[in-house]
């Protein structure tokens, strides 16, 4: 898990700051990032972040209101 922006990398694709904006967020009182391109899956299906996002398994998505 990266601790500093210049090491920091989207917890769905592992691109960089260099490569693409990185949206930081907090999480058991720790941080990570995510990329734009990723983020729906943290709203919409937080399980497939599962191995690189402690407990997303447990998550629930996002309700639909359409």
């Amino acid at each position: 898990m990266p601790t500093t922006p210049s090491d920091a990398r989207c917890l769905a694709c592992q691109r960089g700051s260099h490569d693409t904006p990185l949206i930081r967020l907090e999480y058991l009182d720790k941080p990570y990032w995510i990329c734009p391109q990723h983020l729906p899956i943290l709203i919409h299906d937080p399980a497939r972040l599962t191995g690189t996002l402690p407990g997303a398994e447990r998550l629930e998505p996002a309700e639909h209101h359409d």
